[in-house]
């Protein structure tokens, strides 16, 4: 499970609704509109003129992340739906060429940076190992490495994207912070048990069904890369995704908190002091990552993202409390898609092959 979490931080096409389509909505629509109104030679009916000015009304108000207090349905979306997935418009090619390039990039990242015989991952743990004698140092140190590349990349996305184009810098971008990513995990699980132990919980009523409900709550927070998996393999042109549906409405920043869950329900379960650096070192990584995603978001969107953030909350179910965010009559049928069945199924295999992935760790001596 440990490992598709930090793959889920690592990797983050849904159709776009029209209003996001366009830079300046209001003014535009409200220019033609009344032009169209005024220069019909027919008498103007009083549903027609009050057609726009309603509509006008909606748009300048959802622009402010605004409710319309006079109505039961929430305000137009101004970014994506997330997670909708639409089989009839599945390319099959594009599919395929996902899976091969999906089955290159982990051969590589075996002789490359796994395989002790060939790779170059037991000289980075080894390396790093030798700046501390304690596991917990050394933790928050690869938690460190990664965090500077992944967050350091990301800040620099546009630029990036400019020199090496979109598709390349998604695939240098991946190609440098996933082996990093791998050696995190698998220190963690080889050396979680080192530390000093504070707490002791797992015989205690309750916890495990507690934690093991954690983790696969946190999981359906943890969801970004399943939404655009053509475009992390660079199958598809990558873009900066503006998000409002399914997991947006309860928290705007959901890969933080379904980190956050993930790490208590882990370090409870652990209780010793690897645990409790590790979950220090990705929470702090998460929550920088909440100022730079949604600074990135503001140079990319705009006006738009402003009314998707006033709207939406950092804290989960906050702006739904407050009422900023009117939740729709169906709005369970937002889950109801192939990306959160997805998650479900991938969530139940990782943990019926904890086991196995503890043993592989094992082998690797890192």
């Amino acid at each position: 499970m440990s490992c598709l979490i930090v793959a889920n931080s690592i990797l983050s096409s849904p159709q776009r609704s029209k209003l996001s389509t366009q830079k300046h909505p209001l003014p535009l629509f409200s220019s033609l509109s009344l032009h169209h109104s005024f220069k019909t030679s027919k008498p103007i009916a009083p549903t027609l003129l009050k057609a726009p000015f309603c509509r006008i009304r909606l748009l300048a108000r959802a622009s402010l992340g605004e409710t319309d207090a006079s109505s039961e349905d929430p305000l137009p979306l101004v970014g994506e739906d997330s997670a909708a997935f639409d089989l009839g418009k599945q390319s099959i090619v594009s599919w395929v060429y996902f899976t091969l390039i999906l089955g290159v990039v982990l051969f590589v990242l075996d002789v490359v940076w796994i395989d002790n015989s060939t790779g170059y991952g037991k000289a980075f743990i080894d390396a790093v190992s030798t700046l501390s004698d304690s596991h917990e140092i050394v933790m928050l140190i690869l938690i460190l490495i990664f965090a500077a590349v992944h967050s350091g990349l990301a800040s620099f996305r546009d630029m990036g994207e400019k020199l090496l184009g979109k598709r390349a810098f998604r695939v240098l971008f991946a190609g440098l912070s996933l082996p990093l990513a791998v050696s995190t995990v698998v220190y963690f699980i080889n050396h979680r048990y080192d530390g000093v132990q504070l707490w002791q919980l797992q015989d205690a009523p309750g916890v495990h069904q507690l934690v093991w409900l954690s983790n696969f709550i946190s999981f359906f927070f943890l969801y970004p890369s399943t939404f655009n998996l053509l475009e992390v393999a660079a199958v598809d042109k990558p873009k900066m995704h503006l998000w409002e549906t399914g997991i947006m409405r309860i928290t705007r920043h959901p890969q933080m908190v379904g980190q956050v869950v993930w790490c208590l329900a882990h370090t409870i379960w652990i209780g010793n002091s690897v645990a409790v650096a590790a979950s220090i070192g990705l929470i702090g990584h998460h929550l920088f990552g909440v100022w730079n995603g949604d600074r990135r978001l503001a140079m990319q969107h705009g006006e738009s993202f402003e009314a998707v953030k006033n709207r939406t909350s950092i804290i989960p179910f906050a702006a739904i409390l407050d009422g900023r965010q009117k939740l729709p009559k169906d709005y369970y049928k937002e889950f109801i898609r192939l990306p959160y069945l997805s998650i479900t199924a991938l969530t139940l295999g990782a943990y019926f092959l904890h086991p196995v992935m503890q043993a592989a760790s094992y082998r690797l001596h890192w």
